[in-house]
């Protein structure tokens, strides 16, 4: 007579296949998998959601990223970066673009934006307003520049502006 092994141990069948045949060794997976996760989304990897839609098209409002804290370990964030910036305390964090660098001179005219008296080539911003008018000023070494994708809306409903290297979290992954 053959009997299977869930009959003789009086366990059910799904409680056998979720343990496994070593409940200790199946413990210590789930162990590892737990460290593993916390340590992926407290030190690496920090998820935002999207509130506002000042990044549009590029972020959708309510959608969820990522932003990948050690992206500057090794080098420091270029032109064209889209970066969490800490705002106010651990949990409010914005997202924008960097458009100018440390030392570079920026300035917004009729809604074009000018870095040290060039034009600066944006395809990432499909709709803008030709009201945008910045003052030309120039950055600090430790300062960028960020401003969202979003240019249809009024300069002053739109955060955008100086944001100096230490506020800069990481780099957001696509």
């Amino acid at each position: 007579m053959n009997i299977t092994t869930s009959q003789t141990t009086g366990k059910p069948w799904w409680l056998k296949i979720l343990i496994g045949r070593r409940p200790a060794l199946t413990l210590i997976r789930v162990a590892i998998w737990v460290a593993a996760a916390f340590f992926i989304f407290r030190v690496v990897l920090l998820p935002v959601r999207v509130e506002g839609v000042s990044m549009t098209p590029t972020y959708k409002n309510g959608g969820v990223n990522f932003i990948y804290r050690w992206s500057y370990s090794r080098h420091l964030p270029v032109r064209g970066d889209v970066v969490g910036i800490r705002f106010a305390g651990p949990h409010v964090m914005l997202l924008k673009r960097i458009i100018a660098l440390p030392g570079e001179r920026i300035a917004i005219r009729q809604g074009i934006v000018y870095i040290d008296g060039q034009p600066l080539d944006e395809p990432y911003v499909k709709l803008f307003n030709p009201s945008w008018q910045e003052s030309e000023v120039t950055l600090k070494p430790d300062e960028y520049y960020v401003i969202g994708d979003n240019r249809s809306m009024r300069s002053d409903e739109h955060t955008h502006g100086r944001v100096e290297t230490r506020r800069i979290v990481g780099k957001v992954l696509l």
